[in-house]
């Protein structure tokens, strides 16, 4: 039997995607799911294809209760933004030519062919770099940016108001630059919480002068 905090956390996890399911537009219900993420380490919340037209939004429901609701609803509106601009990531050459190296130097170690063996070494390095540097690109940092503007525009959707939007995402976005303090995940949290005080003191200027 469940110690009762999981058994917390395991009704919150069916609630929360219940209710983030209900948060999708009515033309994305049918084919976008929310699940609880698995594995070690999980991002916070990603989305991905799962085969067939489906497409899954996937949230570490530990670390998403620490979220206030409207933080985590800006959040997802973002994901959702990037189903609707169809920026998902994807698995490109990278992973199929890092299965290829691998398998060729494990092949060509066997065989004690040194220079098939470094040509395979190169592929993995080459490869590898693609998948350490992917999301840090600046096309794929402005997506991230773009998504940001379309999860202010399906929070107005659904009634907030715009400075609570834009302070609803800027919060979050805080939040998470608090947990991810260094490295690359810092930077593109901080480009993006630029973008949005732009785009709020935009907002703010276009409200003032109607």
């Amino acid at each position: 039997m469940p110690a009762p905090s999981s058994s917390l956390r395991n009704t919150f996890a069916r609630y929360e995607a219940r209710r983030l399911q209900e948060l999708l537009p009515p033309e994305l219900q049918a084919w976008v799911k929310v699940m609880n993420a698995d594995g070690v380490r999980p991002p916070l919340i990603t989305c991905e294809e799962a085969g067939g037209d489906e497409v899954v939004i996937l949230i570490d429901m530990v670390r998403w209760e620490r979220f206030a609701e409207d933080q985590r609803n800006l959040l997802f509106w973002h994901e959702v933004a990037r189903i609707q601009n169809d920026t998902i990531p994807k698995d490109g050459w990278e992973v199929a030519a890092l299965a290829v190296g691998l398998g060729g130097a494990v092949g060509e170690l066997w065989v004690q062919n040194g220079l098939l063996f470094t040509v395979a070494l190169g592929i993995c390095a080459i490869a590898g770099f693609q998948l350490w540097r992917k999301g840090t690109s600046k096309k794929d940092i402005r997506n991230l940016i773009e998504a940001d503007k379309g999860a202010i525009r399906l929070a107005i959707r659904n009634n907030y108001p715009v400075p609570a939007a834009y302070k609803s995402l800027g919060s979050a976005l805080k939040q998470l630059l608090s947990e991810n303090n260094r490295g690359r995940m810092k930077k593109i949290l901080e480009k993006r919480l630029d973008a949005l005080r732009s785009e709020a003191a935009k907002a703010k200027r276009t409200y003032e002068n109607s």
